[in-house]
């Protein structure tokens, strides 16, 4: 029953033990632990805190990359219509250009045509003239080759006259 029943004289030395301990404890050991403790639960706070402040960053960094990245689409997309844009003005004045030119081209062609034509046809008409007055001079030469010939062309062409005058 020893072991069940301390002696008093234990108990005492163990009470003074337990006391000292506990006042000692008490002045060094708890402040030491509770500081320790405030200073664990400060830190577990702000780790808290900056977690969260890194979690509003995030969503804040996140919003703006979309609306960067949505403005960058629109702008993208904005070029994109100004490119082709200027590419189909670019493509309507070459065709403008080109159908310019060939009208002009066609036009100094048809000019030059004509001018060729009117220059052919004088050439025909000079050659025609000279041919007629060749023919006429042969013609003439022939009739007038006799004297009595001579004098009835002349006597001809008097009354054509005369008539004509009437």
């Amino acid at each position: 029953m020893e072991l069940l029943m301390p002696s008093t004289g234990l108990l005492f030395w163990m009470t003074l033990v337990f006391l000292i301990v506990l006042v000692i404890m008490w002045r060094f050991g708890f402040p030491a632990i509770s500081k320790m403790v405030i200073e664990r639960k400060k830190f577990i706070d702000e780790s808290l805190q900056q977690a969260y402040q890194a979690r509003e960053k995030l969503a804040s960094i996140q919003k703006e990359s979309d609306t960067i990245l949505q403005e960058a689409r629109e702008k993208q997309a904005i070029i994109l219509n100004e490119a082709k844009a200027t590419h189909d003005a670019i493509i309507a004045k070459a065709k403008d250009e080109a159908r310019e030119e060939a009208n002009k081209l066609i036009a100094e062609a048809k000019s030059t045509i004509e001018n060729e034509k009117q220059a052919a046809i004088r050439d025909i008409r000079s050659q025609m003239a000279d041919l007629s007055v060749q023919i006429a001079e042969k013609v003439v030469r022939q009739k007038l080759s006799e004297e009595n010939n001579q004098m009835q062309l002349i006597d001809q062409l008097l009354d054509e006259v005369s008539t004509d005058k009437e």
